[in-house]
């Protein structure tokens, strides 16, 4: 028995609300797709992901992939381009699947949460002639409407929601797309059932919603942070003394100023505080134990570099930057006036929303070795939520 999950992912999901397709959208700092991808992996049932995306989506997918963790990638098969309807990007799908496969599983990528348990079931009802599928109950009176009004009340007591992914043995699903062209359809058991496959049931799971309209991204967001209950927070300090210059680079961003930070890198106070806030979150030491100042590769290295690699730690544990906090110690320069673009800087290189970045900063009242501006320090704080 061989398995594969085909991942349908080729919509515009225009009902989302927003520019960039939802399943590339971020929910708790990773993409729906990658959040769908990494869970399908999760279930050792499944052998093969092929994804299914949209010929216009190429760049879009290759930077998802980055997103992914190395033990995933080694299910992921090589993406084939959909059509113009759900059915056709399916059966693209299905004829690019090897025919080692005997079970195929057909998904959509916007229920990104699926359960193993799910998979498990389903596998263990499918057999030559019959497919599966989940469905939960309906809870609601359910009404039939034209327009805004009412005008039937159907009973709902043999009505259920289907879900995917929907199971078939490979042969059978190749047979039902050979026998209909029509695209009236709305998902494989539906094509399946009209070409004369008996069609099995296995109870859903909640979490198996499909984010469709800009609602569903908080559900989305909740449901990972659910998952999410081991809170860390770590802080980080750093210090850098001045030399002749004519900026210094805080938190990615080159303010003008009458000196520079002296250090082997940038000497980006900010973000070295914040690294090491992020690594003391992990327990994974700090900056120095990562980026040695004695390695010559580092010295004038772009601060952001050490943050992208800190936050890329958080990921490969599946967990999530919640919110950082960064305070700036200076007399001079003045960084309220760059505070928004820093923070929109250090989102971007977290990959999360400028609304859990906050840049402050404060004066010592001229005391110490900041308030004689011999230098700048930074604080920083970071939670994160990790399995």
């Amino acid at each position: 028995m061989k398995t594969c999950l085909i991942l349908v992912a080729g919509g515009k999901g225009v009902r989302s609300g927003a520019v960039l397709p939802k399943q590339y959208q971020r929910v708790a700092g990773k993409s729906i797709f990658a959040r769908a991808i990494e869970n399908a992996a999760a279930c050792a049932a499944i052998d093969i992901i092929l994804p299914v995306i949209g010929a216009e989506h190429v760049a879009l997918y290759e930077a998802m992939l980055t997103e992914l963790r190395p033990p995933t990638l080694e299910k992921l098969a090589k993406p084939v381009f959909g059509g113009e309807t759900r059915q056709s990007s399916t059966q693209n799908g299905l004829n690019a699947v090897s025919q080692a496969v005997t079970h195929v599983l057909v998904h959509d990528c916007a229920r990104p949460f699926l359960p193993a348990k799910v998979v498990d079931d389903l596998l263990a009802v499918v057999a030559p002639g019959t497919g599966a599928l989940p469905v939960l109950e309906i809870p609601d009176s359910v009404k039939r409407v034209a327009g805004v009004m009412v005008v039937d009340d159907p009973d709902r007591t043999n009505l259920v929601r289907a879900q995917t992914p929907q199971a078939f043995m490979r042969d059978d699903l190749l047979a039902v797309f050979d026998s209909t062209t029509d695209d009236q359809f709305t998902d494989e058991a539906s094509a399946a059932r009209h070409a004369g496959l008996a069609i099995r049931t296995v109870h859903g799971d909640p979490n198996l919603f499909k984010i469709t309209h800009p609602e569903d991204f908080h559900l989305a967001e909740k449901t990972v942070h659910a998952a999410l209950m081991d809170i860390r927070v770590g802080q980080g300090f750093d210090v850098h003394a001045f030399e002749a210059g004519d900026h210094v680079t805080v938190c990615g961003v080159d303010v003008p100023h009458t000196h520079r930070l002296k250090g082997h890198s940038d000497a980006d106070v900010g973000l070295h505080a914040l690294t090491d806030a992020i690594f003391g979150a992990l327990a994974e030491g700090d900056i120095g134990t990562h980026f040695p100042p004695s390695d010559p590769q580092w010295k004038g290295a772009a601060s952001h570099i050490f943050l992208e690699y800190a936050a890329d730690m958080v990921r490969q544990r599946s967990g999530v930057i919640a919110h950082v906090d960064i305070t700036i110690m200076c007399e001079q320069p003045k960084i309220g006036p760059h505070r928004k673009a820093m923070e929109a800087a250090v989102a971007g290189w977290l990959k999360i929303e400028e609304t859990r970045v906050s840049v402050k900063a404060t004066t010592t009242e001229k005391l110490g070795f900041t308030g004689r501006q011999e230098g700048m320090a930074a604080q920083a704080v970071a939670t994160l939520r990790l399995p």
